[in-house]
């Protein structure tokens, strides 16, 4: 499923449009930085509640193109510019970590 799929489906906001045609089929979620980056596929879709710079520098470091801020945490400016920079979709939702990953799992984003 393409990102911006996701995001209308989802109904989230987004604060920095990557490659929204990116394709996406797999997920992670976490807020330890060292577990996302020994477990995360490539190309995943990450839903996370952390909210600073190294946020970023992890997706790049996994080749993670879209990133969601759950739990109604929006994004410091640092990491905006990150994502911009690296061509990171970031996007954040009111709903916690649980709901979306269920909704991601409905809508085909597993494993």
């Amino acid at each position: 499923m393409k990102v911006k799929e996701i995001c209308e489906k989802l109904g989230l906001n987004v604060h920095v449009q990557g490659d929204l045609d990116k394709e996406v089929h797999q997920g992670v979620v976490g807020d330890l930085l060292s577990f996302i980056m020994r477990t995360a596929p490539e190309g995943a879709v990450w839903v996370t509640i952390q909210n600073h710079v190294n946020v970023a520098a992890v997706a790049v470091l996994k080749d993670i193109p879209f990133i969601v801020l759950a739990s109604g945490r929006e994004p410091l400016q640092e990491l905006i510019d990150s994502c911009r920079k690296e061509n990171i979709t970031l996007t954040s939702s009111k709903e916690d970590a649980f709901n979306l990953c269920g909704k991601l799992y409905e809508l085909g984003i597993k494993d």
